[in-house]
């Protein structure tokens, strides 16, 4: 329920499963919208009254219709605006006045436009709020309820889905229309689908909330262009993943608008690895296309979730076994080689010739009871959570039959998951169609099954991961939180925290920073490094100096106070005015050297960066980003995940490094963001990985206060 202004806005009830409707603009001219949608309410059998509005036609389609929806007798919950742009507020309006709870806005040009279009988008918004309506829209496709109870059909589309456990909300409607198609092609049931327009009022958001509680919904399916309130989408998708698989097209991976980055945390942590992160934290299923989206979703809506990631390949055709095998082990699953118990009692079905490893290659002469009992031991085995049946008929194989034998196979396993392949022309029509009824998902080529299943094991994964707690430290009375807030609260706004006061804050949240001191003349540099002890880095401090290294404003290994007066002196040359201090600090040797750091996304709020650090941060990009606050599994994962894992376990004779120490810096940070509201970034580049029991060393550090701007939510 929503309150605004003091008025209680509707249950989303009154949109999907409305007593009665009023088809505001319904038309007597055969092909347009306001016929094809009035037709369709018809068509579909909506169990209730639906009252055409039309200003001067005594009847629609045979139904009686009414000039305004004031002059209609009976209450109307759901209305559907189906006028031109400029009638679309007075219309609004009366339903208002006539208690209307529910308003589908088809009509075009609002929100979609600048200007006019904007400015009538918010009057229209305020109407809505005023009465207490909810409004999907406006420019939308409108919504469907396959419910038979329902039956509700608020669309011009084409064609009305079979009933199903999936549902899908789209932003574009054209899109919609496709989706609906095909949809219907691949026999995905369809519990609700709705396209929400520009969301002025229903966002994903809310459609997200009402699905979470709905008995009928078990997928649901997304095209989004933005998350909106991404905080809020954030919450409800974690809470609803590991119960109700969300997937979704997010598009956008490719825009151009980058933010300029003034850290390596916020040059590596883009808007793209901003929405992976949101990602892997809610379990959402992202994909890349419309395809691979339906590709996932006949695997969620038809098949149990799989255990593993181990995959059994049954096959007649050597090539397509290769193939499958490849794509499974290219999507991070297994193939492995089936118990020997399996192997025996395969070679025992099947000719010399025939490969009883895995892939099982049956070869061509497989008939569809051979096929079954093959598949059945493959499913039997203690090492195998899945199976894919890749078939290419021979000849006049019966291959409706093979199919019927798979789909019964697939009932035998409650928990483990069939896929099947079927390449080829003979009889594959007929076979599709008895894999559909079966509820065995089917894929034109092996690569979109192992695709698909790869996307469903991750999920799987997910459902346990998401229980892990939230990572704090071990030592957390050790921490000074309001000690470190003052440090940020001497900070202006949007400014970078001095050395010393980013040393106060590190040092409150028991950090380790390599013993640092901030000289301002080359005597007094010379003096803090004989009381640090050779071999010392000199740093430049200076006004606009992002990037030490590019302008040569880091010495390393300094072994006089020779060598330390000379650095300074060519600073104060080469810097002038900008020279604010020099940084002297003890030098710190280890062969691992990684970045931690935060920074915060517009879109989807604070992220935790893990990578490899120094001077090639940005040339290796090899990071990997986490949204807060980090879980244990988080914490454990996000080192393992980077392409150069191997460096912490001692690579070509370098000695490994401490991770429980690194893990513990992980859990410190998390912990200060959660403390620092005011932490807008955090860059420790690089902190020094030792051997280990002797802990990380923190060498560079940069903290900025939050410049105190959000960015505008939209639900």
């Amino acid at each position: 329920m929503l309150v605004w202004n003091g008025v209680v806005v509707m249950s989303l009830d009154f949109l999907f499963r409305p007593r009665s409707i009023a088809v505001i603009g319904a038309s007597r001219t055969a092909g347009s919208v306001g016929s094809i949608l009035f037709q369709n309410l018809l068509v579909s059998g909506f169990n209730g009254p639906v009252y055409p509005v039309h200003p001067t036609a005594s009847h629609i389609g045979s139904v009686a219709a009414y000039p305004s929806v004031s002059a209609i007798t009976g209450d109307v919950d759901l209305a559907v605006i189906v006028v031109p742009s400029r009638h679309v507020l007075q219309a609004a309006r009366s339903c208002g006045e006539k208690g209307v709870k529910a308003l589908i806005v088809i009509s075009a040009g609002f929100g979609e436009l600048q200007g006019e279009g904007k400015r009538r988008e918010a009057e229209l918004l305020t109407i809505v709020r005023h009465y207490g309506m909810r409004m999907v829209g406006p420019n939308c496709l409108g919504i469907i309820n396959t419910d038979p109870n329902v039956a509700l059909n608020a669309t011009f589309a084409p064609t009305w889905p079979p009933r199903g456990q999936v549902a899908f909300s789209s932003q574009s409607g054209a899109l919609g229309v496709a989706i609906i198609d095909k949809a219907t092609e691949l026999g995905i049931g369809i519990s609700q689908f709705v396209s929400v327009g520009n969301k002025a009022d229903i966002t994903g958001n809310d459609l997200l909330e009402y699905w979470e509680n709905a008995s009928d919904t078990q997928v649901v399916l997304l095209y989004l262009e933005s998350f909106g309130d991404s905080k809020r989408f954030s919450d409800i998708s974690r809470r609803m993943s590991p119960n109700k698989p969300i997937v979704a097209v997010k598009s956008g991976r490719t825009a151009a608008g980058a933010r300029a980055a003034t850290s390596h945390t916020g040059s590596l942590a883009g808007a793209e690895r901003a929405v992976e992160a949101l990602v892997q934290h809610t379990g959402m299923i992202r994909v890349d296309t419309v395809e691979e989206l339906f590709d996932t979703a006949m695997l969620l809506a038809n098949q149990p979730l799989p255990g593993g990631a181990r995959i059994g390949i049954v096959t007649n055709a050597g090539g397509p076994g290769i193939l499958a095998t490849d794509a499974c082990v290219s999507q991070g699953l297994e193939v492995p080689t089936l118990s020997a118990a399996t192997q025996s009692a395969l070679a025992s079905l099947l000719p010399p010739e025939a490969s009883v490893t895995n892939p099982v290659d049956m070869i061509a002469v497989a008939g569809p009871d051979t096929i079954a009992a093959c598949l059945r031991l493959v499913l039997q085995d203690p090492n195998i959570d899945a199976a894919i049946a890749l078939y290419v008929p021979p000849g006049l194989a019966d291959t409706e039959r093979v199919a019927k034998n798979i789909v019964q196979v697939s009932d035998e396993f409650e928990s483990k998951p069939v896929l099947s392949c079927f390449m080829g022309a003979h009889g594959v029509p007929e076979a599709l169609r008895s894999l559909k009824l079966g509820h065995v998902p089917s894929y034109a080529f092996p690569e979109a099954g192992a695709r698909a299943l790869a996307r469903v094991v991750r999920y799987a994964r997910f459902r346990e991961e998401v229980k892990s707690p939230i990572a704090r430290p071990d030592r957390a009375s050790s921490i000074d939180a309001p000690r470190a807030a003052a440090a940020f609260e001497a900070t202006p706004a949007g400014e970078w925290l001095s050395p010393d006061a980013v040393a106060v804050v590190l040092k409150a949240y028991g950090i380790h920073q390599a013993p640092t001191m901030t000289a301002h003349t080359a005597s007094q540099a010379a003096q803090y490094a004989n009381q640090l002890g050779f071999p010392v880095v000199c740093k430049a401090l200076a006004q606009n100096l992002v990037h030490k290294t590019d302008e040569r404003g880091v010495m390393l290994g300094l072994r006089s106070t020779a060598d330390v007066e000379a650095v300074v002196d060519d600073f104060s040359a080469r810097f002038g005015s900008r020279l604010t201090g020099v940084s002297i600090q003890q030098m710190v040797h280890s062969d691992i050297e990684v970045l931690v750091g935060t920074t915060v996304d517009p879109e989807v709020g604070t992220m935790v960066v893990l990578g490899l650090g120094g001077i090639l941060v940005e040339l290796l990009n090899d990071v990997v980003v986490r949204l807060h606050p980090l879980t244990e599994w988080d914490v454990a994962e996000m080192p393992k995940n980077l392409r150069g894992a191997k460096l912490f376990s001692g690579y070509r004779g370098s000695p490994p490094g401490d991770m429980e120490a690194l893990s513990d810096v992980l859990r410190r940070i998390n912990q200060l963001v959660a403390d620092q509201p005011l932490c807008g970034e955090l860059d420790l580049n690089p902190i020094k990985v030792l051997p280990p029991g002797k802990g990380v060393v923190v060498v560079d550090a940069r903290i900025r206060r939050h410049t105190g701007k959000s960015a505008p939510l939209d639900g």
